[in-house]
């Protein structure tokens, strides 16, 4: 065992007061983060274009649909990313339309933290509470009215 004091390279009476500047991380590092995420987004939407949707018995059935059969907003956004894997972005929107937009949204979302990041700047997104409750509404809004007999089109 070492005997105690000092760390080694201690020169003076007192320890320093503030720790070594960190040393900046790689560029490689720093992509590291959204690299792995894009990663597991192209992953997912392998094996979602692999698996079709559309065939019963390959994933499990949304609860809201089967026990009220009332389309929840997420309704049909397997065979939505099953349209947009295979490049069909009609179908896409017919299954899910807000699951496209969101798709399109991840894109751009993600673009904008690589950027940052392969910068060495931080990513910094912050919705205020009146965001989350826009984001709330819309959710209702398509939920409601792609349930109502007007709004059929957006029912998948």
């Amino acid at each position: 065992m070492p005997a105690p004091g000092p760390p080694a390279g201690y020169r003076g009476p007192f320890p320093p007061v503030f720790p070594p500047a960190p040393v900046p991380a790689s560029r490689l590092r720093r992509i590291a983060g959204p690299a792995g995420v894009l990663a597991g987004v192209i992953g997912a939407f392998v094996v979602v274009g692999s698996v079709d949707p559309n065939e019963p018995g390959h994933y499990p059935v949304c609860p809201l649909l089967r026990f009220t059969g009332i389309y929840c907003p997420g309704c049909g956004g397997l065979r939505s990313a099953h349209a947009v894997a295979h490049g069909d972005i009609a179908v896409a929107f017919g299954s899910n339309a807000l699951a496209v937009i969101g798709y399109g949204l991840f894109a751009v979302l993600w673009v904008l933290w690589m950027v940052r990041a392969a910068a060495g700047k931080p990513v910094r997104i912050a919705l205020k509470p009146v965001h989350w409750w826009g984001i709330g509404a819309v959710l209702m809004i398509f939920t409601v009215v792609r349930n109502l007999p007007f709004g059929s089109a957006l029912a998948p």
